[in-house]
């Protein structure tokens, strides 16, 4: 097991109606901030005017900016910038899902950064103070109501890229199960698979000796299973609700990380896919991830058949363990399948004309991505190719 640090200051404020509450808790923080959201779902659905009256309650002065898109934007980021530099803000509401968080992680990253944001998403170390930011979720996904990562869209040039610091942990987040009851199906399953690919990423290592993060990774991708399944059932049902958005909490709080060094190049790879064609991230994910997993089991086929075992309750041949790990890769497609996403590029209409050129830019910028495998452009050429 490795050293290790882990710390998270983020207050979950968790329940029915606790996004009424987003008032007097900002007030112990502020008096004036940036609201920022993304189209008219939280309009349609009431949560912006439960949020403006609880804003105006505890006489919070706010600026809106709307307007966050899947896969969310720099250009965006930098409007954000400018209003809250111009207004004198310090503090950022997020209303939505992980692309209206990052976003605003974005914004509260670059306020007090003397250059272009973006530098922060390429060759630039976040090393100064992110003013401090706070989410109402909607969207159980990516994990980024508790996590200090985020990542950006830069439409020159279609490059997906990802930052992270301490203070850009929200200091609380809302969850509330029952706003995510308007959820598309489709957008359900694509956070499913975002949050399943979280603790993938952790799970497959190279740290001996990590049997108690392997069992909470392991007991978490269960219970994900378990009420995604409940979900295709009954849409409604409050507490499968309430454990999938705990469970994508879990999945990134860094908790899963103690003492284990994850993969992440399915990850890196995905949002190369993303970055080109404008696809959720937990579509990607979910054809992407098998594909990894095809690619890289020889490498530790033991840790594959224990994945077959302990999640899927597959009976692990001691004969022959390719066979179990095969079995367990071909039970996650089954889940994906099951919850109606797609698991090759072909499902989305995506054909083999850019595969070059993502692998190339997956590593423009570095010599390797990944840590249980490295992956170059060549592997990660192979790797979109078997998703195909």
């Amino acid at each position: 097991m490795r050293n290790f640090n882990f710390k998270n200051g983020t207050e979950i404020i968790f329940g029915k109606d606790s996004e009424s509450q987003v008032g007097t808790l900002i007030k112990k923080y502020t008096n004036k901030i940036l609201l920022h959201y993304g189209g008219g779902s939280i309009k349609k659905t009431g949560l912006y005017d439960k949020v403006i009256k609880s804003l105006k309650d505890s006489n919070i002065e706010f600026v809106e900016l709307s307007g966050v898109k899947p896969n969310p934007r720099v250009s965006l980021v930098r409007e954000g910038i400018k209003i809250c530099r111009d207004n004198n803000i310090d503090f950022i509401l997020a209303v939505g899902g992980g692309s209206v968080i990052d976003s605003s992680k974005a914004i509260a990253a670059g306020v007090n950064y003397n250059g272009d944001v973006w530098d922060l998403f390429i060759d630039t170390p976040i090393n100064h103070k992110c003013i401090q930011l706070a989410t109402i979720l909607t969207i159980p996904a990516a994990g980024s109501e508790t996590s200090s990562g985020c990542v950006i869209t830069n439409e020159d040039g279609l490059y997906k890229r990802s930052t992270g610091h301490p203070t850009l942990r929200p200091v609380f987040s809302i969850m509330n199960p029952e706003l995510t009851y308007t959820l598309p199906k489709y957008q359900t399953s694509c956070g499913i698979a975002d949050m399943f690919a979280h603790i993938l990423e952790r799970y497959f290592t190279n740290e001996p000796n990590v049997d108690l993060t392997d069992r909470l990774c392991e007991g978490t991708m269960k219970a994900i299973i378990d009420n995604a399944l409940r979900l295709n059932i009954n849409p409604n049902d409050y507490n499968a609700r309430a454990e999938i958005m705990l469970s994508g909490m879990v999945a990134h709080n860094g908790s899963l990380d103690m003492g284990r060094l994850g993969d992440w190049a399915s990850h890196d790879i995905e949002h190369e896919l993303s970055g080109v064609y404008d696809i959720a991230h937990g579509a990607g994910l979910a054809i992407i991830f098998p594909a990894w997993m095809k690619f890289v089991y020889k490498h530790d086929i033991n840790r594959f058949a224990q994945f077959a075992n302990r999640v899927f309750d597959i009976d692990i041949n001691l004969n022959n363990l390719e066979e179990t790990a095969l079995k367990g890769i071909k039970a996650l497609e089954d889940f994906f399948t099951a919850i109606e996403l797609p698991t090759r590029l072909s499902h989305v209409d995506i054909d083999d004309s850019n595969l070059e050129e993502m692998s190339n830019k997956l590593v423009a910028h570095t010599d390797h991505v990944g840590n249980f495998v490295q992956i170059r452009a060549k592997e990660a050429l192979e790797i979109l190719k078997l998703a195909l």
